[in-house]
């Protein structure tokens, strides 16, 4: 007897004993879960899932799937270029025995993909991401107003520089910049000469 079963968004014909590698299940090696998205059970077909069917399998090992090489190129005057490996998380798997009813109180724990259980309730917690170059980055800012306090010091220094040429300039005796008070000739006074006025002409 077959069955078609659905997880992670893929169907895939069984029977006892087939072994698949199916998208990451949030299980350990050694634990027996339980698929209830069924889509046919022999002659049975689901509308779309048969009810009270399962296929029950065993978890091998969590494993990863081939390298695939991502090359991205930009073409016409742009010499960029990207390359990326991936690897994709996958769960080995061995079927066990299917029900046509009864799965719902086989009491087995059913598969659910790693992404969609909760963190707390996961057997084995994922650690999380820390990104090293980010942290370092704050590290790198705190130094710079280290350098900017270190310029008022210089700026000191060059003022006690100014501050001792001021003073051998203040033990010098003060040129005389006073120019010596010159005497100013007085001012030629024009006096103009007296000019006789004619005698008036007597009207007769």
């Amino acid at each position: 007897m077959f069955a078609v079963m659905k997880t992670g968004g893929k169907q895939y014909r069984v029977q006892s004993g087939d072994v698949l590698r199916v998208e990451k299940l949030a299980a350990n090696a050694g634990e027996t879960i339980q698929f209830n998205e069924v889509l046919m059970v022999g002659a049975a077909i689901g509308t779309p899932l048969v009810e009270d069917a399962g296929v029950q399998a065993e978890v091998i090992d969590q494993i990863k799937g081939p390298k695939l090489i991502n090359f991205v190129k930009r073409r016409r005057k742009h010499s960029s270029k990207r390359t990326k490996g991936h690897r994709q998380k996958l769960t080995l798997v061995r079927i066990k025995d299917i029900l046509e009813k009864g799965a719902d109180k086989s009491g087995v724990k059913a598969a659910m993909g790693a992404g969609s259980v909760p963190y707390s309730e996961r057997s084995e917690p994922v650690k999380p991401i820390v990104n090293k170059a980010v942290k370092a980055k704050p590290a790198a800012v705190k130094a710079k107003p280290a350098a900017v306090k270190a310029k008022p010091a210089v700026v000191t220094a060059k003022s006690a520089v100014v501050t001792a040429k001021s003073a051998s300039v203040k033990g010098k005796p003060a040129a005389s910049k006073a120019k010596p008070a010159v005497a100013k000739k007085p001012a030629a006074t024009k006096i103009k000469p007296a000019v006789a006025k004619k005698p008036a002409a007597k009207k007769e």
